[in-house]
């Protein structure tokens, strides 16, 4: 499962690194919002909700449904600007239509397809539908769409003040604090792009982050099957140091494709392919093959061990063997006449990690 942005025939100046005040906003109200998906900002959340106002506390919780469990895409500028302020006054020029469907895809958890056309905020049929949609996630959901529906400006002039509270409240404080990071970060992502190019400068974005062989297409290890084009706007690369560990992409068609990152850490590792993680889980699935897994814990085994350990043919250990060795769980080393089979211990134990990181990503 991946998701593809096009970019054949894309001048390498139009990929643009640059940081943005209001994407890493955004990422710390997510952190607020989910800190179990953040255990190493558990206690900065922490001190942050103990000292927000009543008033902002219950502000941003009416409004989480922008940034809990994604981002709406205008919460993620494809033109980052130095200031919040001067990225809250480009998000209040995008009209109602982009605004309200980005905004109800998040709250409702439903498709653009399903929420644009016809739009909600002209058609009944599909702003009833819109609210079924958010009514099935709660009653906190519910009211936002329909505060939304009925009064957009009233809803988008709320939000754009909640996030210039936050800024009072903790964000400039915050913002202050890893600036630096994010400059640095900006600056070897530059000099890769100009002096290297662009699989060079994807690389160090996340192991996670490819270019296809033939230089046209941008490939993002995520759990979905998903397709934009960046052919007439460009990419967009923003680092953040609250967004680890998620890889946050705007792609809908209509906007720009966005590329959040988390800035890596001092001794990075290495996310591990989907793919991989999938070869695992399949491989784990068939209870012989955890018969087997349960034995080589217990030290290396040839095929005919393991064959008479659990009454089995030869063949069909051999194939199980096969599946669990393509998965990486397995290490053959031949002692004379003998193969025998090793556990790889450490990627097993990595392999609940790994399923959460795929998935968070």
């Amino acid at each position: 499962m991946t998701l593809r942005i096009d970019i054949g025939g894309l001048p390498s100046e139009r990929l643009l690194f640059a940081a943005s005040p209001l994407a890493e906003l955004t990422a710390m109200l997510h952190v607020l919002a989910e800190p179990g998906h953040h255990p190493q900002l558990a206690d900065w959340a922490a001190d942050v909700w103990a000292a927000l106002s009543p008033e902002l506390a219950e502000r941003l919780r009416e409004a989480e449904f922008l940034w809990r469990s994604s981002q709406a895409d205008f919460l993620i500028p494809a033109r980052p600007r130095p200031t919040l302020a001067e990225e809250l006054d480009d998000v209040d020029r995008i009209d109602d239509e982009r605004y309200v469907t980005a905004a109800l895809v998040i709250t409702c958890g439903g498709s653009r397809a399903h929420l644009a056309v016809p739009s909600p905020l002209t058609d009944a049929e599909a702003r009833e539908r819109a609210l079924d949609l958010a009514q099935a996630r709660g009653p906190r959901q519910e009211a936002f769409a329909e505060r939304l529906l009925t009064d957009p400006a009233a809803v988008r002039a709320r939000v754009r003040r909640t996030l210039e509270q936050c800024a009072e409240a903790f964000f400039d404080a915050a913002w202050a604090g890893v600036a630096v990071r994010l400059a640095t970060d900006l600056r070897l992502k530059n000099d890769l792009l100009r002096h290297q190019g662009v699989a060079a400068a994807l690389a160090s974005v996340s192991g996670a982050v490819t270019l296809t062989p033939d230089g046209d297409c941008i490939v993002v290890d995520k759990l979905q099957d998903k397709a934009t084009s960046a052919q007439g706007t460009g990419v967009t690369f923003v680092p953040s140091v609250f967004g680890r560990p998620h890889l946050a992409v705007v792609h809908a068609p209509g906007w720009q494709p966005v590329v959040q990152y988390p800035v890596a850490e001092p001794s990075p590792s290495e996310p591990v392919p989907l793919e991989t993680v999938t070869l695992r889980l399949e491989a784990l699935a068939h209870p012989v093959r955890l018969r087997l897994l349960r034995t080589l814990a217990r030290g290396p085994h040839t095929t005919g061990e393991l064959a008479h350990a659990w009454e089995l043919s030869p063949p069909e250990v051999s194939r199980h063997l096969a599946v669990l060795r393509r998965a990486g769980l397995l290490t053959a080393r031949r002692h004379g006449r003998y193969i025998r089979h090793t556990l790889n211990v450490p990627d097993l134990t990595a392999l609940g990690t790994d399923l959460l990181a795929a998935v968070l990503r």
